[in-house]
């Protein structure tokens, strides 16, 4: 090919007025040709469009994404009467639990009322709200006194237990 042909390739390829045929011909020209020392530096822009023409996905790319796209087998688990009732179980055990703890403080409460009062004003309803608030009140009181005897208790406790240690070190 001459080289004003190619010049003028070139300046058609730049203005972006080739047919797919010219594109071609300046592709082989620069790939096949010795090229002259000025058009040298678009030899590496038809040479990489070339070798790119020809680069593909390979083999294993086809595999890879066959892989991806295939989901994995879920097995079924077997779930028994038993843990199907787990929660439930568990759920009445707290419930009866906390059932239990409040009849131990309600009878608790009730013990040191009775001995404090008759079963007949324990056992009557209340004519007004004063008399209901006393009875409350006072077996708040007594319940907080129980609770810092109790606290008062473990506190001489851990000092005996401190006193006792530094006394066999």
């Amino acid at each position: 090919m001459d080289c004003k042909q190619i010049e003028q390739l070139l300046e058609k390829y730049w203005q972006c007025e080739t047919s797919l045929g010219e594109e071609q011909q300046l592709r082989h020209f620069f790939v096949s040709e010795e090229v002259p020392p000025h058009l040298l530096t678009y030899k590496e822009l038809f040479v990489y469009q070339y070798a790119e023409k020809e680069v593909g996905l390979g083999d294993e790319f086809d595999q890879r994404m066959i892989d991806l796209i295939e989901s994995p087998v879920v097995e079924a688990k077997h779930i028994t009467l038993r843990s199907r009732l787990m929660p439930l179980l568990k759920a009445a055990a707290v419930v009866v639990f906390v059932a239990m703890i409040g009849n131990v403080v309600q009878y608790s409460v009730q013990s040191g009322r009775a001995s404090d009062y008759d079963y007949d004003s324990y056992v009557d309803t209340y004519d007004t709200p004063e008399a209901a608030y006393q009875q409350v009140s006072s077996a708040l009181l007594m319940l907080s006194e129980g609770i810092n005897k109790s606290k008062d208790k473990e506190l001489m406790d851990s000092l005996q237990l401190n006193s006792i240690e530094r006394i066999t070190e």
